[in-house]
């Protein structure tokens, strides 16, 4: 019992596999503790308000053989809450626990070669609060002046007149011939069976086509605008001079 000393509070946690050799364990801790006190619990029956907070400063677990203490992370849970701060959890265990101890706040966790593990809480209690002491002003980003106080100051130099953003060419209104593309493709340049024109108008050619706002008149329905004026006439062939009978009806 190197690992507790005199005057401690120390809790000792087992279970039902190891009863009857429960009594000589506590009778070796009282030994080596002197003036301390021990008690018992149970690992299948201790909860969070079986012990009060801070209470202890070693518990010893799973100590006794066949060692079938869980130390399951709602155990460690309770346990890493009633020890004191730098308190010690002393106990045996074949499984991994150096993870998991950590996980559940333990600091400082040990492993020697006989399965026993040594962790300790921190030297602070579960849920203090402690306030951060800064050097100076907090170095945050901050806004001293808007906009129009800078404008105000003088203090111009950092801002871009919009009028400048733009040039000559940028402000010259582009040339509709330019913007000219292919019904088909969507490009400026005409395909190998081009009949809507851009290939004639592309070599300088001048084609007679009937005008319209889409240039597809005189194919056909299929492609006229609803309200197109060739509406129920035939397709006709690019550059035939094609006449409306305004008497009609369509």
């Amino acid at each position: 019992m190197e690992n507790v000393k005199s005057g401690d509070s120390v809790l000792v946690i087992w279970n039902n596999d190891n009863q009857n050799s429960i009594g000589s364990l506590v009778e070796e801790v009282k030994a080596a503790i002197g003036n301390g006190s021990v008690v018992l619990e149970n690992s299948e029956m201790i909860t969070e308000s079986s012990r009060p907070a801070s209470s202890y400063d070693a518990v010893l677990s799973n100590w006794l053989a066949p060692h079938t203490v869980k130390h399951t992370d709602a155990l460690l849970a309770i346990i890493v809450k009633i020890l004191k701060p730098s308190g010690k959890l002393i106990l045996k265990d074949t499984a991994d626990l150096t993870t998991t101890l950590k996980l559940n706040g333990f600091v400082n966790v040990t492993k020697s070669t006989d399965n026993l593990y040594i962790a300790e809480k921190p030297k602070f209690e579960v849920g203090s609060k402690a306030s951060l002491k800064l050097n100076g002003k907090p170095a945050v980003w901050k806004l001293d002046n808007t906009v129009e106080e800078a404008w105000a100051a003088g203090n111009d130099d950092e801002i871009i007149d919009d009028n400048q953003l733009l040039d000559e060419n940028d402000l010259t209104r582009p040339d509709m011939k330019s913007l000219r593309v292919c019904a088909t493709t969507g490009k400026r340049k005409a395909c190998a069976d081009c009949s809507c024109g851009l290939a004639e108008e592309l070599r300088g050619e001048v084609k007679d086509t009937p005008k319209s706002s889409c240039g597809s008149c005189y194919l056909g329905d299929a492609f006229r605008c609803a309200t197109c004026p060739y509406l129920g006439m035939p397709a006709f062939k690019p550059g035939e001079q094609v006449k409306l009978d305004l008497k009609s009806d369509i």
